[in-house]
């Protein structure tokens, strides 16, 4: 049985969702393979370089299933804004405070039992890391997080696909602070997510309605 945010939601499906063939599966990855069989609740990352589709998959996912949605770009800061639009590459040193705000919004959200999608690229492992673990991730600077504050269990979800499909995606986007120029140093700092991390890779060649339907049957049928 779902949530009661989820229940609330009015479109969201119960436990069981159409079943993909075989040949249909996202790649998968890590120990609960695709996260969310047995949770009460669940927190999916949808990950990826600027021009995969983070928000819209994000959001239509999270309308489908009755959930609250975030998009990561909407916390920068108006100094990583600055940068990007000036086609200046972010670093670990804008990132983190970054991270460390959408952790704590995870955080929020694990804590009230509340279903949550969060769109964000989430290019290395590290990143990945500090939305899981906070500031613990980050241990020569940081204290571990007391022992109330287990790591958050998320479903990240990549959204995968090539260069030049995602480049003429960004050609076509307006007002937006990423331009198009620093999609290659996107690409140069993207470790996808491998084993043990907890992830899915969903190919953005397929149709909206087919990669939401795909991460739908990841994150309920396990």
């Amino acid at each position: 049985m779902r949530s009661s945010a989820a229940a609330a939601g009015g479109g969201a499906p119960e436990r069981a969702s159409p079943q993909l063939p075989p040949s249909a599966g996202a790649e998968r990855g890590g120990p609960m393979r695709g996260g969310a069989a047995g949770l009460a609740m669940v927190l999916v990352v949808v990950m990826g370089v600027s021009g995969a589709g983070k928000t819209t998959v994000g959001s239509r996912l999270a309308a489908k299933l009755g959930w609250k949605f975030y998009d990561a770009d909407d916390y920068h800061s108006p100094e990583n804004k600055k940068k990007m639009a000036e086609g200046i590459p972010l670093n670990d040193e804008d990132r983190i405070p970054w991270l460390w705000a959408l952790h704590d919004i995870l955080r929020r959200e694990h804590s009230s039992r509340q279903d949550a999608v969060l769109a964000c690229s989430a290019l290395k492992k590290m990143y990945r890391h500090v939305l899981v673990s906070g500031a613990s991730a980050i241990e020569s600077n940081h204290p571990e997080q007391p022992k109330e504050n287990p790591a958050l269990q998320i479903l990240f979800v990549h959204l995968d696909g090539p260069a030049d499909v995602i480049a003429g995606r960004l050609e076509k986007r307006r007002g937006h602070f990423m331009p198009p120029e620093l999609l290659k140093s996107q690409f140069d700092t993207l470790e996808p997510p491998c084993t043990p991390e907890n992830f899915i890779t969903v190919s953005l060649e397929k149709s909206l309605p087919e990669m939401v339907l795909e991460i739908e049957h990841a994150i309920f049928s396990g």
